[in-house]
């Protein structure tokens, strides 16, 4: 399966900010953002050229693809259900994106990042009620609960992932026990409950040219 093999910190530094990519290094003064808030490459400290519109528009949907960890074929499928989808369409995409079960892996803290998380579902570590699902996009519905199977709650990685978590803390739209590494999504998430970092009507504008 293709995946995105740039480095990680290459990619937060090139949307300029934390996409937390890197799980607790993103959260220490290791991360590379902190360090070296310019984008990379040769050129990357000369001070930018204003963006157009399309630009602009651009690097929120790269910015956005990034975060969730998604290609542009994966992506572009995801906004096209979100257009076919009743309610707001900016919203219903994030909600599409948050509810992927990668996504509700690494929100429950069953993992440090969202390519840990991916990794754990891919590796048969996780249940969506009861039943073992390792497809990273499966989207999980209200009142479904999921969990990390018997067999993978001994490794260290992931209880490491889920006491860092609970530390931060879990949005408000999910019920988890750190302690059992048990979680369920107890309605999706308002638009309020969502990332404030990203500008779901730029996506929406590139898209609807």
């Amino acid at each position: 399966m293709a995946r995105n093999l740039d480095a990680k910190c290459r990619q937060c530094r090139r949307e300029g900010e934390k996409l937390f990519l890197k799980g607790e290094k993103c959260y220490t003064d290791k991360c590379a953002v902190d360090r070296r808030s310019y984008a990379p490459g040769q050129h990357g400290q000369k001070s930018g050229s204003r963006l157009s519109d399309y630009g602009k528009q651009l690097r929120e949907k790269q910015k956005t693809r990034r975060i969730y960890g998604l290609l542009e074929g994966q992506f572009r499928r995801t906004y096209a259900e979100a257009a076919r989808s009743k309610g707001v369409t900016g919203e219903r995409l994030l909600q599409l994106l948050e509810t992927r079960l990668d996504n509700i892996t690494y929100r429950m803290g069953f993992g440090a990042s969202r390519t840990e998380a991916r990794q754990v579902v891919r590796h048969n570590a996780i249940l969506v009620n009861g039943k073992r699902v390792n497809i990273p996009s499966f989207q999980v519905r209200a009142g479904d609960v999921v969990e990390v199977a018997d067999k993978a709650k001994a490794q260290l990685r992931i209880k490491a992932a889920a006491e860092a978590t609970e530390s931060r803390g879990f949005p408000e739209w999910l019920e988890v026990d750190a302690k059992a590494l048990k979680g369920t999504l107890k309605s999706l998430p308002a638009r309020a409950d969502l990332p404030s970092t990203v500008n779901e009507n730029m996506i929406i504008e590139l898209y609807s040219k």
